[in-house]
């Protein structure tokens, strides 16, 4: 039947015989260390053009980081594809190791035709991550200017004006990344 509280609390306070403290301190890495996820070249899709390079992908990461605290993110095939359909503009960041490929190969295509740079990151985890969710995610819109809140300080001002400065850095990397013919 259901325990008492009392129970689990003594339950849950009595220390597990078989583990060594050794051993776990050991374990703790500090977040500035965090690992790098590597995937090979055959794993990406074929359609991952163009591909950020590693100085370009920390760019992106801490943009969308930003992007993602102010809450100015659209995540997923699905909300993406909407605002692009509905006209919104921004920086669309695809995942190119996500299969079956088919779920994200219209969205270069729609982001071509609305005239929005996009640019392909190798991992899905590492995207997902950026984007302050638990789950990898295949494809993130970073949208300036939508959802823009009533401004009381100027420190919320300096905030967005050095997160729209990193963001427009991107986007004219990934400009000159499009017109790049890689043969």
């Amino acid at each position: 039947m259901a325990k008492d509280k009392s129970e689990k609390k003594k339950k849950a306070a009595e220390p597990a015989e078989d583990v060594e403290m050794a051993e776990a301190e050991t374990v703790k890495v500090s977040k500035k260390e965090k690992e790098e996820i590597v995937i090979p070249l055959e794993d990406l899709s074929p359609i991952a053009h163009p591909l950020a390079q590693k100085k370009l992908l920390k760019k992106l990461h801490k943009t969308i980081k930003k992007a993602s605290k102010a809450r100015q993110v659209k995540r997923g095939v699905k909300e993406v594809a909407k605002s692009i359909r509905k006209g919104e503009k921004g920086l669309l960041v695809l995942a190119a190791d996500i299969t079956p490929i088919d779920i994200i190969s219209h969205l270069p295509v729609l982001s071509e035709e609305a005239q929005i740079p996009y640019v392909f990151v190798t991992s899905k985890e590492e995207l997902g991550h950026a984007s302050s969710t638990k789950r990898p995610t295949s494809c993130v819109m970073v949208c300036p200017g939508s959802k823009r809140a009533k401004r009381k300080a100027g420190e919320v001002e300096d905030k967005d004006d050095d997160y729209r400065e990193l963001y427009e850095e991107c986007c004219t990397e990934v400009q000159k990344l499009d017109h790049k013919i890689v043969f």
